[in-house]
């Protein structure tokens, strides 16, 4: 499905807010211009995105962030991801046929047990982190972190053209269980946008007001903790209340690296982060860059990321930490969420959650009323590998959250959403800023390829000697860049123009729902 772009960066004194939903960018905007800072703003609009647009990221998953002082430039990092059940058993998971996998291609499982439904679930960290990050940096509380989401949930889930055109993507896979039809579906069959209107969201409404009230933790020790776990045990996950309880979000250094004379900061570890570094380093050697990407430095990027896959794929996962960790496979290139945030005073957040695939293990829990991740995806199904199947481990994951300074102070926050696909678009588009010397809006407007399969997708819209100059060492496909499959990632950005002192936020041109709000105090509700 292709859509047309037209969006421009939004310039301003005041804080932005860039996310992938108008409304969670709203709400997180609006909480700048109360007085929030980086931190509130983001907390906000992750939560709300948890409702808004259920299918890509949420309380059933996990996520990475950092955080960029504006006065010091300190950055910290937190990893809230998923983790695997500790009575997982790899023998639950036999694989379709022969272990025919390589390094890009895994094989199947039976049924897709790792994919779908309940045996697809890992415990998922998302409450746990972003309360972590509101106690830490935020300055509101818990509550009133949650109070736009809650009101959200109560409101019901907008369905429009693309909430409907959303759910009939994986409306057959989501009428196997009872719950998730019940919440998203009418009678089995995905709802008419021509209906319009709003779907009911009762138990995530009230599992939301009963953590406002008793606190984060609930979700993993309380009365929420019960309700979770007893809906996970009568669906047949191996989850249990001890995997909720003894769940923790971990602060841990930020990876750093250099790019020109820029600072990089990133997740180190199960993340994207080792091989968006290892891409920069590989390509820091060019040096003939002209005022936008060419063949040449198309051909530059498809190396420099091929390189760092076959790096991050061939041997590293939880059984090689201490070698830094590289992703795995991913989600759907759909999937996961990404919020860039800055404050009036220059504080940066860049944040990326996601529930794995769209709509994640297509289980919604009946009491609790809310999506579960399919975390398994993230592991190798074959046996003996670094990042093979293991009891409480935590698998690879491709999020990729960054934050650039320069001279200690951070200027440029970045994610995407897409998968695997997310590495290889943040490397051209950080190169595109920095080698190119582009705006935001032209980095974001201008044609990308992608590395993250065996063959090498090549934006149409690219000049016709791209795909030519690629085809020397990969094979190549051409493709559109299409709302729907998404080929090039979705990203979002702010920065700060130490020259004039201004913010300016770029949203993702062509999805519908993205945009970039402003936390102007005049404005303020």
């Amino acid at each position: 499905m292709t859509v047309g772009s037209g969006k421009t960066e939004i310039r301003s004194r005041h804080g932005l807010v860039a996310a992938q939903h108008r409304y969670a960018a709203e709400a997180g905007a609006a909480m700048l211009a109360r007085g929030g800072n980086a931190m509130d703003a983001a907390v906000v609009t992750a939560l709300v995105l948890s409702v808004v647009e259920p299918w890509l990221s949420g309380i059933g998953g996990g996520g990475f962030l950092l955080h960029a002082d504006g006065a010091t430039g300190a950055v910290s990092a937190l990893d809230f991801n998923v983790r695997a059940p500790a009575a997982l058993d790899p023998a639950d998971y036999p694989l379709a046929g022969a272990d025919t996998g390589n390094w890009f291609d895994w094989p199947s499982v039976v049924e897709d047990r790792n994919l779908i439904g309940p045996s697809s679930i890992c415990v998922p960290g998302a409450v746990a982190g972003l309360a972590a990050a509101l106690e830490r940096f935020g300055s509101i509380g818990w509550a009133e972190a949650l109070a736009p989401a809650i009101a959200h949930a109560e409101r019901g889930l907008e369905v429009d053209w693309y909430a409907a055109f959303c759910i009939s993507i994986e409306a057959h896979t989501l009428a196997r269980f009872e719950a998730s039809s019940a919440l998203l579906l009418d009678r089995g069959q995905a709802p008419k946008a021509a209906e319009g209107g709003h779907r009911p969201m009762p138990a995530k409404a009230r599992l939301l007001r009963r953590l406002a009230e008793a606190g984060a933790r609930d979700f993993y020790e309380g009365e929420t903790a019960r309700l979770i776990a007893a809906d996970l045990a009568e669906a047949g996950s191996r989850i249990t209340a001890a995997d909720l309880a003894g769940y923790q979000p971990r602060w841990c250094e930020p990876l750093r690296g250099r790019y020109r004379d820029w600072e990089v900061a990133a997740m180190p570890g199960l993340s994207g982060g080792p091989s968006l570094l290892e891409a920069l380093e590989l390509l820091s050697p060019r040096t003939a860059w002209g005022d936008g990407p060419d063949a040449r430095g198309a051909l530059a990027y498809a190396r420099a990321a091929r390189e760092a896959y076959r790096r991050r794929l061939t041997g590293m996962g939880h059984a090689g930490l201490a070698q830094e960790g590289h992703t795995g496979l991913g989600a759907d290139p759909g999937c996961t969420s990404h919020v860039s945030v800055v404050d009036a005073q220059g504080t940066m957040v860049s944040l990326t959650n996601t529930i794995l695939s769209r709509f994640g293990s297509k289980v919604v829990l009946p009491r609790a009323g809310f999506l579960m991740n399919n975390g398994m995806m993230w592991f190798d199904p074959r046996p003996g590998q670094p990042n093979s199947m293991a009891p409480a481990a935590r698998p690879l994951a491709n999020m990729c959250p960054l934050i650039l300074g320069r001279d200690g102070r951070p200027l440029l926050a970045i994610g995407a959403a897409g998968g695997r696909s997310i590495f290889p678009a943040l490397l051209q588009l950080v190169s595109y800023l920095v080698d190119c010397g582009m705006t935001l809006e032209q980095a974001f407007h201008a044609p990308r390829l992608d590395a993250s399969t065996p063959t090498i997708k090549v934006n149409a819209a690219a000049a016709p000697d791209v795909a030519a100059a690629v085809a020397r060492d990969f094979p190549v496909t051409i493709v559109e860049d299409t709302l729907y499959p998404v080929n090039f990632a979705i990203p979002s950005a702010v920065r700060r123009d130490p020259a004039s002192g201004e913010h300016i936020g770029m949203a993702h041109p062509t999805s519908p729902w993205s945009a970039v709000a402003v936390g102007d105090p005049a404005y303020a509700g």
